[in-house]
């Protein structure tokens, strides 16, 4: 029996398009110590989301079957399609097994399909807290943050009240009470797309 499969189809084979496209429209250059430049969108959702379809079986008259999905996270599901949200970015290997009605014969194996859902650009930060009194110290971080098909990244935390440092991670202390939308940008080498900044925000609130 033979079987054909799309392990990953519109939300994957899209991804890269979907990315650069959103990129483009929030992000936009902002260069080391640019403060005025245009707005940055708060960061992307992980794509943690995939279809799959164990769908045509050109074995029709051993049909009909049934379709056991093992999604690598001891989650089990049915159906010759099916969709399903990781809740953690790692990698997974989907297990297909099929059943065939008529016999009872459970056939397992039928498809391995590797999941990776490491491999995809990141631009993202996390602040050690939202709200914070004025003097006192914020951290933030980007463990995760990266653009895999460019070099020498650059890190630039610009804290939108004229401070503005690189690095993986930074401390800040605001010195005024307001609420601060704090950008992280990452810039590198290789294409266009490496030389322009792709950059997310969140919001700090600094109370007197």
């Amino acid at each position: 029996m033979r079987f054909f499969f799309a392990s990953l189809l519109a939300r994957r084979s899209l991804l890269p398009l979907l990315l650069v496209l959103l990129a483009s429209l929030t992000a936009r250059a902002q260069q080391a110590g640019d403060t005025t430049s245009v707005g940055c969108g708060p960061p992307l959702p992980r794509m943690l989301c995939v279809d799959l379809d164990g769908r045509p079986s050109i074995d029709e008259p051993a049909g009909p079957f049934t379709y056991e999905w093992h999604m690598g996270d001891g989650t089990t599901l049915t159906g010759p399609t099916v969709s399903y949200c990781y809740k953690e970015r790692k990698n997974y290997v989907v297990q297909l097994d099929v059943i065939v009605e008529k016999t009872g014969e459970v056939r397992r194996g039928e498809k391995y399909i590797p999941i990776n859902l490491v491999q995809q650009d990141i631009i993202d930060f996390t602040p050690s807290t939202t709200t914070v009194r004025v003097g006192q110290p914020v951290s933030f971080e980007s463990p995760e943050a990266q653009l895999l098909t460019c070099r020498n990244l650059q890190y630039v935390w610009d804290f939108r009240d004229g401070t503005v440092v690189q690095g993986r991670s930074a401390q800040h202390t605001f010195r005024r009470a307001g609420k601060y939308l704090v950008r992280f940008s990452l810039r590198g080498y290789g294409s266009e797309a490496c030389v322009a900044s792709h950059c997310v925000s969140r919001e700090i609130v600094v109370e007197p």
